[in-house]
């Protein structure tokens, strides 16, 4: 504890007597200051006991008095000491009553009593509470890396908490609660997401203080990991605010938690290197040798049908790592293997089907996609991707569940879309796709000349086209649809085979025709 002016009343050494605030000597002594100045106020931070012998002040004058004694309480002094036997052989009434009026502590302080005695006392108490808290500190620094060596995280948030007085809550890099000490703090933690969320988007390290009518505590945010992105985040929640103590322990898990965060980083950019030869593997068709590489690492992932997703940035400091923070979040949060590894410019993932995984891959997804959305919520500076999610599959059809999710990529690229999966393109229509510019280009190509025709006023050439192409060549009831005698018709398609030089006769040409009519019609 701090030296307070109770402590110093109690001092045998210095016989100081209280002579008005008896019920303020439990206040914290920051130092103690000697100044004869009339208003000395402006050498004072607060916190100090102030030592006076009133050699230029009229100590007997009450107006003077409680002027001088207000000045002094509202700069933050904690106490007055009056010399007596200098100036005055005993302390003037005036003084008592405005210090009592004030509620500010006064001390007297016997002539055989130097001042400074007074400020060594205050001085080697306050370093000896430096002292004690360094060395709980350096005690706390031992027992959290215990702690973090022998249990974990999770050991060091117990011992943490325990430290503090209070409670430890670790966050991952999605902002979601990984482990709380105590148990029954997981809910205080679990409101915090959105603060965390906050400090994730400032470059590490940083901290926030979170209090107020809403929080049962004050609560510090501290941001975990040496790069750009933070990779964890640390809360700390108190009733007060921490001591030197209790700051040590603070920094001493910061420390320690960096250093797991690190180190998992490292492992996890091993394990990246051993997913980029199990998915080579997988694609080349050697679902044994697969297996056989990733042992355990992946757990049952290989043997269960899963999610093969390939996903490209567009723009944004880093969407790619982002995307698969989220997933590995998620799936670390539900028990569940994940496989995410970098391909070129690309990131692919093998994620179990139905599993958290790709629910958070998909969500992620749709979020991006909302912000676009509101334009009052764009920054300038929003990550955007392009993913494909495959249709389940094995092991020995990745190579066909990794060309889906090309697939499905190449369409969300084209549709300007954040995500496809490729059963909806099985279950949709292909119309949609004749939307792309380069087969608009391909059909005015093929068509032109019909419609050139069609000008002139000699015919009605494409019309008749579309009717016997849409009646599958039946020449009566596309006739009819027309209201031209059957002959008019068959003299039609015709003048269609001469002039585009191709043979109705051919059903790719008569595909053509069709898709051409429609990519067309559909603009």
């Amino acid at each position: 504890m701090p030296p307070t002016l109770a402590s110093l009343v109690h001092h045998s050494a210095l016989k100081l007597t209280v002579r008005a605030g008896e019920d303020r000597l439990d206040v914290p002594v920051r130092w103690a200051h000697v100044s004869e100045l009339a208003d000395p106020v402006p050498y004072m931070e607060g916190g100090e006991l102030l030592l006076i012998t009133a050699l230029k002040l009229d100590a007997e004058d009450p107006e003077v008095m409680r002027r001088y004694v207000r000045r002094l309480a509202g700069a933050g002094v904690v106490g007055l000491g009056f010399a007596v036997g200098v100036n005055y052989e005993e302390i003037p009434k005036a003084l008592v009553d405005a210090a009592e009026e004030e509620g500010l502590p006064l001390l007297e302080v016997p002539r055989r009593t130097p001042f400074l005695a007074i400020s060594k006392a205050v001085s080697a108490a306050i370093a000896a509470d430096q002292y004690r808290a360094v060395t709980a500190g350096f005690a706390a620094q031992r027992e959290l890396t215990k702690q973090a060596l022998t249990a974990g995280p999770e050991g060091l948030l117990a011992a943490l908490a325990a430290q503090v007085n209070g409670w430890a809550a670790l966050y991952d890099a999605s902002g979601a609660v990984v482990a709380t000490a105590p148990e029954w703090a997981g809910r205080r933690a679990a409101r915090l997401t959105a603060e965390v969320e906050r400090l994730r988007e400032r470059p590490a390290p940083a901290s926030s203080v979170v209090g107020g009518p809403d929080y049962e505590d004050r609560v510090e945010l501290h941001s975990l990991g040496t790069g750009r992105r933070p990779r964890a985040a640390l809360a700390v929640g108190t009733a007060a605010a921490l001591g030197t103590a209790e700051r040590y322990a603070v920094h001493s898990a910061i420390a320690l938690l960096t250093l797991t965060t690190e180190r998992s980083r490292s492992l996890h950019a091993a394990e990246q290197r051993i997913g980029t030869a199990v998915l080579r593997m997988l694609l080349a068709g050697e679902p044994d040798h697969a297996r056989a590489v990733a042992g355990d690492l992946y757990g049952g992932l290989l043997d269960a049908p899963f999610r093969m997703v390939v996903a490209e940035p567009v723009s944004g400091a880093d969407p790619l790592g982002a995307l698969a923070e989220s997933v590995e979040a998620a799936a670390a949060r539900s028990g569940e293997a994940v496989l995410a590894v970098p391909e070129g410019e690309r990131l692919v993932v093998l994620a179990a089907d139905g599993g958290a995984a790709v629910a958070a891959c998909v969500a992620h997804a749709t979020a991006l996609e909302t912000e676009r959305a509101v334009p009052e919520q764009a920054t300038g500076e929003e990550d955007e991707l392009v993913v494909g999610l495959s249709a389940p599959a094995g092991p020995i059809a990745a190579a066909a569940a990794y060309k889906q999710a090309e697939q499905a990529l190449s369409v969300a690229r084209r549709r300007g879309r954040f995500l496809v999966e490729h059963e909806q393109l099985a279950a949709g229509s292909v119309l949609p796709l004749l939307a792309d510019d380069a087969v608009k280009a391909f059909a005015d190509g093929l068509l032109r000349a019909l419609h050139e025709h069609d000008a002139t006023g000699r015919g009605d050439l494409v019309a008749s086209l579309r009717a016997w192409l849409s009646r599958h060549g039946q020449w009566d009831a596309a006739a009819a649809d027309l209201g031209v005698h059957r002959h008019t018709l068959r003299y039609r398609m015709r003048r269609v085979e001469e002039i585009l030089g191709r043979s109705l006769d051919d059903p790719d040409v008569r595909m053509e025709l069709w898709l051409a009519l429609k990519a067309t019609t559909s603009e």
